[in-house]
């Protein structure tokens, strides 16, 4: 009786009679398991650099900037634009729907000079709740608290980057720099946020929003006193901002006297939105590159079987000669399915090998290099759905070649040629 081990020795024989043709054919379930591996991986990496992207900002942020209030049909008012001021955010703070709202009166006019450099970094003034809206690690001391801002302080958190070139690696904290003429003092530092070459928000110098409209408000015709460039908060539903954003409409709308209707009047931007598309148009991607992985996968798998039913083909005689010295019909129909399984397997573990080694060597070399990309990696799913396409494929591939050289007769199969 035919031991198991029996058949896998005569399965590697076989195997090994036709290096080339059992070469080539490997190499197309390789390459098929390992496009498979790769293509969903580099969408899965688009998708984790965009999630990366957004969480520079922080969760669940949306940001309302100064906007135009459209011109009306039938009506005799042209396009007014307006700014939004404290009042304004102060009416959005006591709103139920959101969670968390500060102000921000940016400017990229003013200089920062410090004893050893001099830089124009993006200027800030925010409240202390900034923290809890936007995404602003600390490296060092601390971001300025309710007091710094009431009693308009003079204290200044630096970001990584405009800290490295005023200070160029000399102690920062309690230092004093001189913005727009006047001394800050340095309470705090910033961790790195940026990726690659994204460096805007390393690049910023906060102060207390009360000190910047004292000291640097806006300039122009009509503008209020308070006012800012940007109010941003956080919904307090998570990753739902629909009705924040109407209830943060009517305050505006209500504040600068037009309906809140007009959308186009509001100036906007949020995470949750965007995170939304991007996850459609990566889940539109991921199911594209996944297809044509499986079909370059399915095209290995019929080269596989097309091999082994030439391959019961040639052997046609020897199965005539094991069927007349007493191989069973089982015996035959093992070693063939054995050797497609194995053609198959083999093959598909090392498409999964060499995939996982590329895209080792691509997160080693492109790991935070290009904003808004991570290098591919292994997906779980994608591996799972090639080990499941390969155990079909497998099966495929020596089942049916396997049961057409079990049912040959072995006196005509000893006829052939």
């Amino acid at each position: 009786m035919q031991t198991f081990s029996d058949t896998l020795g005569q399965v590697f024989r076989a195997i090994a009679a036709n290096k080339l043709r059992s070469f080539l054919t490997m190499f197309g379930i390789a390459w098929g398991v390992g496009s498979l591996l790769v293509l969903v991986g580099l969408g899965e990496g688009f998708r984790e650099g965009q999630h990366k992207q957004l969480a520079q900002f922080g969760d669940d942020v949306v940001m309302v900037f100064n906007g135009t209030i459209p011109a009306l049909a039938n009506q005799h008012t042209g396009m007014r634009p307006y700014e939004l001021t404290l009042r304004d955010e102060e009416a959005i703070r006591r709103l139920v729907e959101v969670r968390a709202v500060t102000g921000e009166l940016a400017r990229s006019d003013i200089y920062e000079v410090s004893q050893w450099s001099n830089t124009s970094g993006h200027l800030s003034g925010t409240e202390a709740s900034y923290t809890a809206v936007r995404y602003l690690p600390i490296a060092a001391g601390r971001y300025f608290d309710d007091e710094d801002v009431r009693e308009a302080r003079r204290v200044a958190f630096v970001a990584s980057k405009s800290a490295s070139i005023l200070f160029q690696g000399h102690p920062m904290i309690g230092e004093t720099i001189m913005i727009g003429g006047t001394d800050f003092t340095v309470i705090g530092v910033g961790a790195k946020v940026g990726r690659g070459n994204n460096t805007y928000d390393d690049e910023k110098i906060f102060i207390p929003v009360t000190t910047m409209l004292e000291l640097f408000p806006l300039k122009g015709d009509n503008i209020p006193r308070d006012a800012l460039t940007s109010i941003q908060y956080r919904p307090t539903i998570k990753n739902d901002n629909t009705a924040a954003d109407i209830a943060v409409h009517r305050v505006i709308a209500e504040n600068h006297g037009f309906d809140p209707s007009l959308l186009d009047a509001f100036n906007e931007w949020d995470t949750i939105d965007e995170a939304h598309v991007i996850g459609i148009i990566f889940t539109a991607m991921d199911v594209f590159l996944g297809s044509v992985g499986v079909v370059t996968l399915g095209l290995g798998a019929v080269g596989i079987i097309n091999i082994m039913l030439v391959s019961v083909t040639e052997r046609t005689r020897d199965i005539g000669v094991m069927k007349a010295v007493g191989a069973t019909k089982q015996a035959i129909l093992a070693q063939f399915f054995w050797e497609g399984l194995l053609l198959t397997g083999i093959s598909g573990l090392v498409g999964i090998a060499i995939s996982a080694a590329f895209m080792g060597l691509l997160q080693a070399l492109l790991t935070d290099k290009i904003p808004g990309f991570d290098p591919p990696r292994i997906v779980p799913w994608s591996a799972a759905l090639a080990l499941f396409s390969l155990m079909v494929s497998g099966v495929a591939a020596g089942l049916y070649p396997a049961s057409k050289a079990a049912a040959l007769d072995p006196i005509e199969a000893l006829r052939r040629e």
